[in-house]
């Protein structure tokens, strides 16, 4: 289905697609709704809450750039997390992506998370090209027992955004009355894999 306005088809897995493109779209269909909840916001916008909780959709822009960089980069190949991450002091604030995104303006965030997305696109085609979804992570953060795989990982990273598009999706209505469960098209915010 291709949305008239955009000009553009939404982001779907495939309906018979095998293992690793049914992951992975369903990974991207999941980056595209929450790109399409958070999008287009001023810092008002950003910052907005609901009720009795304190996410943000700004916070939630850090926040799952964050566990981006930590799973496809540093979990699952060792990489030692760079900017903003590596001057962080988790021990003192390790709430810092939620607490510290009311400071940051929208273009930053958007940017923070849009290029999480495409270096985590680069870590798994690597990790794919090195053992397929079987391949195990490097570093388990001192937990004890078995490394998760590559499919652990992106089912984890699947469920962590369907999480959250349930958060983006109540604030996002509270500000503007955006509500639907699937993009119409390919959101501004989501960044496009390079062809």
């Amino acid at each position: 289905m291709v949305d008239e306005a955009a000009g553009t088809s939404p982001i779907e897995p495939p309906v018979a697609g095998d293992e690793v493109s049914t992951l992975l779209g369903s990974l991207e269909k999941q980056r595209a709704t929450f790109a399409w909840k958070v999008g287009g916001l001023d810092a008002d916008g950003l910052a907005a809450t609901v009720g009795a909780s304190a996410i943000t959709l700004g916070g939630l822009l850090k926040h799952l750039a964050f566990v981006e960089e930590l799973w496809f980069s540093t979990k699952l190949h060792g990489r030692a997390p760079g900017e903003p991450w590596d001057q962080v002091d988790w021990d003192t604030d390790p709430e810092w992506p939620w607490t510290s995104a009311a400071q940051d303006e929208p273009q930053y965030l958007y940017g923070l998370w849009r290029a999480a997305v495409v270096r985590s696109r680069t870590s798994v085609d690597e990790a794919l090209a090195d053992g397929g979804l079987d391949r195990r992570i490097v570093w388990n953060g001192g937990d004890e027992g078995e490394m998760p795989s590559l499919r652990s990982v992106l089912m984890y990273l699947v469920e962590e955004y369907a999480r959250h598009d349930g958060h983006a999706d109540l604030v996002r209505e509270s500000i503007d009355g955006l509500v639907g469960e699937d993009p119409p098209g390919v959101p501004a915010e989501y960044p496009l894999r390079e062809s």
